[in-house]
């Protein structure tokens, strides 16, 4: 058979394992194009080994590696059977978590070692700030070995982390959590002859205790000839997206001899306990518990909400009155938050100019003030945080002193304990502020009311620029005298929706959902309202509900009775998963309400209107529904 014949046909046939018969003599490839789960072959020879414990952390199991190097190796000819060279053209796929490390210290995920001069062919090592892919060249006579490093990679976080390394050719490239690969051009192509002959392969070391991994690892597998990004990307859990994970990490590995339960390896769970007040619950704190000391109920996190594990059993028969704030002026709106090891704070948005909005601390069991802002007509002001730094955002409704229209972002100074401005942003008769995260990125969404007479105008999204610091203009939504808007995540979506109050001659008017889809907001669905002032969304197990508050019922032109036009029903919808809309759930009699709060006591859940208006009078009641 010709050598051009066989040229073709390994063209024609590319990575399939064949085998071509000439006369006595016989070819293979030498590795199946399969994944190879170094991870499952170090632990395959024994069902426990020492010093190998299984650990659950952030809602995930890897192993930490406390062994001497040797016991977590095996010869390199268990994987490459039909030959010992190593492909030229792979990939590794590596899901880590690595705690803090102190600056200079480095330390393996994996090496492949010759046992007689101790060559390290091939390996991947970290630091704090960077990622180093050590393999062995041979040129000929010349040996020597060579580093690729990649700069600016902070994995010693304490979180979960999936890289895939690629390697063909003279390019290297490095994906972390499904992220955009970063390049490396290397002189000369990756070694086509790189032998493994009498070498092992050890996982977390370099054959030695300098340098042992001191992380957590739940993925270490080698893919022969091709990228595996493309194979486990995108995913809706990139930190542990997935190619070839042993099946002892999937589930709480459990042997049953007779009538004992054991567990296949030493198992630990990361749990921690939060008291105090009702903490986050998200992928970070998937399976950490809270104790909630007011309710005596300790509860789990199970990525979305805390589920309640022993609980007082709580019922809301009333409220009554517990602290009244004398404000200057009638106030539009009220925020009240908590800043870590500070404590917590409400801000009030007067409307009157002086002496301007106030904020609040808890003290002794009440709030007093703690700082006066000057605000212009103020409507409202939303807290959020970006990492450490905090933030608070004022709607400012009228022009200041100097005839500008600017509302405000001030940050925490822990100094001064004080906020100050950091940031104005152009508005135009702005009711409110929302902020929220999507992928990593801050965003800011101001409703504006109107410009002038004309309230159909355009509301903004800003987004935040890392770089220099600021909120720039990310969006424009068009709106009809937009009083809030209310952002909320289902799954992997994320929505926004604003409530539009009148646009110029009605306020029978739509509002509109709009859901994230390609970088930028579009139109998801369009809900009729009667001057819409807020929206409220909430979860009550797996059911998910948004309730608008009406507050008026008004068109140019057309004559109706007082409390006709103020007492109305707002509305509650619920998504429907079928149908991918949100339906009619319940009507509700308010008057001129402006406000819906949600909330939870116990196992019972809770909708509170604010009333402000029956067409005679602005003394009604405002109602908690259970």
């Amino acid at each position: 058979m010709s050598t051009l014949l066989l040229a073709c046909l390994w063209v024609v046939f590319g990575g399939t394992q064949i085998n071509l018969t000439i006369g006595l003599k016989s070819w293979t490839p030498c590795t199946d194009l399969r994944p190879l789960d170094f991870l499952s072959e170090v632990i395959s020879p024994s069902k426990s080994l020492p010093g190998l414990r299984m650990v659950q952390s952030q809602g995930a199991r890897g192993f930490r590696l406390s062994a001497s190097p040797h016991v977590l190796s095996f010869p390199s000819s268990r994987l490459f059977k039909n030959c010992h060279l190593f492909p030229e053209e792979f990939s590794i796929v590596v899901t880590i978590k690595i705690p803090s490390l102190p600056p200079k210290k480095n330390e393996y995920v994996f090496t492949i070692i010759t046992e007689g001069r101790g060559n390290v062919l091939l390996g991947l090592r970290y630091s704090e700030n960077k990622l180093h892919f050590l393999f062995w060249n041979v040129e000929g006579s010349e040996e020597w070995q060579s580093k690729v490093t990649f700069r600016g990679i902070f994995l010693a976080n304490d979180r979960w982390h999936t890289l895939v390394l690629a390697v063909s050719g003279i390019s290297v490239s490095l994906s972390i959590d499904c992220s955009i690969p970063i390049e490396v051009v290397l002189d000369k192509s990756f070694p086509a002859s790189l032998n493994t002959t009498d070498s092992r392969i050890y996982v977390g070391s370099r054959r030695r205790q300098k340098g042992f991994f001191s992380g957590l690892l739940r993925q270490l597998v080698l893919l022969p000839g091709s990228d595996a990004t493309s194979s486990i990307c995108p995913n809706t859990r990139p930190r542990l997206a997935e190619l070839s994970v042993p099946e002892v990490l999937k589930a709480i590995p459990l042997e049953t001899e007779g009538s004992d339960i054991q567990l296949t390896y030493p198992y630990e769970a990361d749990m921690k306990v939060t008291l105090g007040p009702k903490p986050p619950c998200s992928n970070s704190e998937i399976s950490q518990f809270w104790m909630d000391t007011s309710l005596k109920g300790l509860f789990l996190c199970n990525g979305i909400e805390w589920i309640p594990v022993l609980e007082r059993k709580e019922k809301l028969d009333y409220v009554e009155e517990y602290q009244n704030l004398a404000t200057a002026s009638e106030s539009m709106g009220l925020e009240i938050f908590l800043i870590p090891n500070v404590g917590y704070f409400a801000v009030m948005a007067n409307k009157n100019n002086q002496p301007g909005s106030a904020l609040y601390r808890w003290t002794n069991g009440k709030f007093v003030i703690q700082q006066y802002f000057s605000t212009y007509q103020a409507q409202a002001w939303k807290y959020f945080t970006i990492e450490k730094r905090i933030f608070l955002a004022l709607a400012n409704f009228e022009k200041n002193d100097d005839g500008e229209e600017l509302s405000v972002i001030y940050k925490w100074n822990p100094k001064k304990m004080k906020f100050l401005q950091y940031q104005t942003i152009p508005t135009f008769s702005a009711r409110d502020w929302e902020a929220f995260h999507i992928d990593g990125e801050t965003f800011l969404a101001v409703a504006n009311h109107r410009e002038g007479n004309n309230h159909n105008i355009n509301s903004v999204i800003y987004k935040w620029n890392s770089s220099n610091g600021l909120f720039e203009m990310n969006q424009t939504i068009p709106t009809s005298g937009a009083y809030d808007w209310e952002f909320f995540s289902i799954g992997p979506y994320s929505f926004l929706v604003v409530a539009n109050t009148f646009n110029g001659t009605s306020t029978n008017i739509q509002s509109h959902i709009y859901i994230w889809l390609g970088g930028t907001f579009r139109l998801f669905q369009s809900v009729m309202t009667f001057g819409a002032s807020d929206w409220e969304f909430f979860r009550i197990k797996d059911r998910f509900f948004l309730a608008v508050a009406n507050s008026h019922n008004y068109t140019v032109g057309i004559k109706m009775q007082k409390t006709e036009e103020y007492a109305i029903v707002s509305t509650i919808y619920e998504l429907n998963i079928t149908a991918q809309l949100f339906l009619k759930y319940q009507d509700i009699l308010t008057y001129s309400a402006v406000d819906w709060e949600f909330f939870t006591v116990g196992e019972d859940y809770f909708l509170v209107v604010a009333n402000s208006y029956d067409g005679n009078s602005f003394s009604v009641n405002s109602v908690i529904y259970r």
